[in-house]
């Protein structure tokens, strides 16, 4: 989980270009409304990238405001797309 986490924190900071260095990204940094950077098109940007940096699919209905609460839930849904390959 914590080689996950790592490239949940790497994606999310190369993504939205943030100036966070990854260890200031703990499992509780909140995201969606916390960061300005994460609006509809960072969400769009986020998600392409994560699909492709973990070679997994997010379906539209997957995506919503609780997957990116916080850095632990992305990096949780994410472990779990990954089992299911």
């Amino acid at each position: 989980m914590t080689e996950t986490l790592d490239a949940v924190r790497s994606v999310l900071i190369e993504t939205l270009e943030l100036t966070q260095q990854p260890t200031e990204l703990n499992r509780d940094t909140p995201l969606f409304g916390a960061l300005p950077e994460l609006d509809s098109f960072g969400v769009v940007q986020l998600v392409t990238e994560l699909e492709e940096r973990f070679d997994i699919t997010i379906d539209d209905d997957e995506f919503g405001a609780d997957l990116f609460e916080t850095v632990g839930t992305l990096t949780d849904f994410v472990d779990s797309k990954l089992a299911s390959v």
